[in-house]
């Protein structure tokens, strides 16, 4: 059944498509806001509300607001923590159309970083760019894993990548493929899948740069359309 899923049928892509149309609304609107003096709780409430203003049924999960030490977790969850300036901020989050999810994260700066997580921010953009360039129909999940992580070890930080590259999405926010250093998979056209590689440092922060996509027979189509420029908010 989850084979049979992986790939979409031109009504489920519309669904999904939607579903990421709006995820990168409510990004940028949110980028619009004061982020420090604010709790990661209260960020992901707001996040979380702009779907449903944006017409989504809600959440497709629980949305990610990681700042600063926090971040250097790849499975945080929001607390209390009061957001500070000169550390970043992740931001993992989907709506939900339709019963099909959406997925994307985008690394925030409040203000002026330093030159380590500056230094990540990079390597984790060229490194995604990289997973970007290999998703096609043909490609292992290994290979695409590769890609990516290849970049990322070149500049010095491979061995704070410690998870997998990517992973389905439909009705469930974690199905076929996996992109990964163990996937079994082969990318077709028509399956769905994320491009997320990470960067985390302990004690200083975290960076993730995340793209949902449409696996074709060349480039895939990127369905997140805000920016991955650092951006910096107050």
């Amino acid at each position: 059944m989850e084979a049979l899923r992986a790939v979409k049928d031109d009504g489920e892509l519309d669904a999904i498509r939607a579903a990421a149309a709006i995820t990168s609304d409510a990004y940028a609107r949110l980028a619009e806001e004061r982020f420090t003096g604010r709790t990661e709780r209260e960020l992901a409430w707001r996040l979380d509300s702009l779907f449903h203003e944006l017409g989504a049924v809600g959440p497709a999960f629980e949305t990610i607001v990681a700042s600063g030490p926090n971040g250097a977790s790849p499975h945080s969850r929001p607390t209390d923590r009061v957001l500070g300036l000169g550390e970043t901020v992740v931001v993992d989050a989907g709506a939900l159309v339709d019963g099909y999810c959406s997925d994307c994260t985008r690394t925030f700066a409040t203000g002026l970083l330093p030159e380590q997580l500056r230094e990540a921010y990079a390597a984790c953009l060229d490194g995604q760019l990289a997973g970007l360039g290999a998703v096609r129909a043909g490609v292992t999940g290994v290979d695409a894993d590769a890609a990516a992580r290849d970049s990322i070890e070149a500049a010095g930080f491979g061995a704070q990548f410690g998870h997998g590259l990517g992973h389905g999405v439909g009705l469930e926010v974690h199905e076929a493929p996996r992109l990964s250093r163990e996937s079994p998979d082969t990318l077709v056209a028509g399956n769905v899948a994320t491009v997320e590689p990470g960067i985390y440092l302990p004690e200083l922060g975290g960076i993730r740069i995340e793209d949902l996509v449409i696996v074709t027979e060349g480039e895939p189509e990127i369905l997140t359309a805000f920016t991955k420029d650092l951006v910096a908010v107050t």
